[in-house]
């Protein structure tokens, strides 16, 4: 399983300056690489191919690029084959649904990284006091340099560093990303698992739901929002591109940056407890595209990041052995848990009331439940719950292990599934 650890790196303003000259080189040499490729018709091979052809050029490109010598081989490589797996990403969005064009060339304040592959760089991560470290970069402007690295959390024992990735951020602040891989612990069979070991969840706009119970309120991030507001009036009021509305376009990037921070350690969070605490985790399935389109809560629903949310829910499934299933969606909050009868239901009723079996309960708690049990089904996890009956118009009383009825259910049955009289 490969996935990265982001750590704050420290340079100086020298190191800052060597830094930022490689990141425009290689972003000049990702536009060059855009205009080769255009050139080299389709009927030449498929995208990676017409892509490998690009990358190969490179030897040749240093006889007169002499910048390009002052920069690692691999960096220089991986820069020409990101034009491959920008195009594969807008194959895929595509898909989904989305109006997607070409690739377009990349501005100043666009492009922001560049990653070493496999050589080029070490960590080492005894140097310094506690909790720093240092690491190497080779051949950045030509020279190899020592930037500080605050190690927030030591790197798994016996992992080797993949790729490491060297970001600037709208802030201003050097990031290294570093791409381990690392076994993933086997998940236990669905036969294996006990029901008590599974859990449903209800995302909800203000709160989350699950099937035990449980109810997470939602981040409240209301003082961020109105600093940010204050800031960005601020900004608008800045001569575009002057010296103080660049101090203030970055005031209003560190506020962008808590916030986002604030929203990624909640959701890291919650997915780290429930997949630590459950052998499975069941999640809606939700578009949110459409959600987001629709004029009546979209930037709560952009807020709030559901998909966001699974995606990192499926990370830490993954990492700690957790399945972590998507179910249908579709009437979870309008069908009863108990019987199964549909019920309308207005965003303002909070409640759930069967008009048909009498069932009450809290609106959230009973969509919870709804896919618990669809994600019990699909994932194949034996329900072992007992299965009571109901019976009808006893015939005769006299038998001690039977009893006649002219009618027999079972709790469960599709036969309850239907609206009574």
């Amino acid at each position: 399983m490969d996935y990265a650890l982001k750590y704050r790196l420290f340079p100086d303003s020298q190191q800052r300056e060597q830094l930022d000259w490689v990141r425009d080189t290689v972003r000049q040499l990702y536009n060059h690489s855009l205009y080769r490729y255009n050139r080299i018709p389709e009927t030449e091979g498929t995208v990676k191919q017409r892509v490998t052809q690009v990358r190969d050029e490179i030897p040749d490109l240093k006889d007169w690029w002499t910048d390009l010598t002052n920069i690692y081989s691999t960096v220089l490589q991986q820069a020409v084959e990101q034009i491959a797996t920008n195009i594969e990403n807008l194959g895929k969005l595509k898909q989904k649904g989305y109006s997607v064009g070409s690739l377009n060339w990349k501005a100043p304040q666009e492009y922001r990284s560049f990653t070493y592959r496999q050589r080029g760089f070490e960590l080492d991560e005894k140097s310094g006091p506690n909790g720093r470290g240092l690491l190497t970069l080779k051949k950045v402007n030509g020279d190899t340099i020592d930037v500080p690295i605050r190690l927030h959390r030591p790197l798994p024992d016996d992992v080797d560093v993949k790729h490491v990735t060297v970001k600037k951020d709208q802030t201003g602040a050097w990031y290294a990303c570093l791409n381990i891989e690392e076994g993933a612990p086997e998940k236990p069979a669905p036969d294996e698992i006990d029901t008590e070991d599974t859990v449903g969840l209800d995302l909800g706009i203000t709160n989350f739901h699950d099937s035990d119970g449980r109810q997470i309120s939602r981040l409240d991030l209301s003082s961020d929002r109105e600093r940010l507001e204050r800031e960005q009036r601020k900004l608008s009021r800045k001569e575009h591109r002057s010296n103080n509305w660049e101090k203030q376009r970055q005031t209003v990037a560190e506020v962008h940056k808590r916030m986002r921070q604030k929203k990624l350690d909640f959701k890291h969070k919650v997915a780290a407890f429930y997949t630590s605490e459950f052998d499975a985790v069941f999640v809606e399935d939700l578009n949110v595209k459409s959600l987001l389109e629709d004029d009546k809560n979209g930037r709560n629903t952009h807020e709030i990041g559901w998909r966001a949310f699974i995606t990192i829910l499926k990370h830490h499934g993954n990492k700690r052995g957790c399945h972590v299933v998507e179910v249908d969606p579709e009437d979870t909050t309008k069908e009863c848990n108990q019987c199964g009868v549909k019920t309308e239901k207005p965003l303002w009723v909070r409640e759930h009331s069967c008009p048909s079996c009498g069932f009450e309960t809290d609106r959230d708690y009973n969509a919870a439940l709804n896919v618990w049990e669809r994600g019990l089904r699909k994932l194949g996890v034996v329900h072992s719950e007992a299965t009571p009956a109901e019976t009808g118009t006893a015939v005769d009383t006299d038998a001690i292990h039977e009893v006649s009825a002219s009618s027999v259910v079972e709790t469960g049955s599709p036969c309850l599934k239907e609206r009574t009289a």
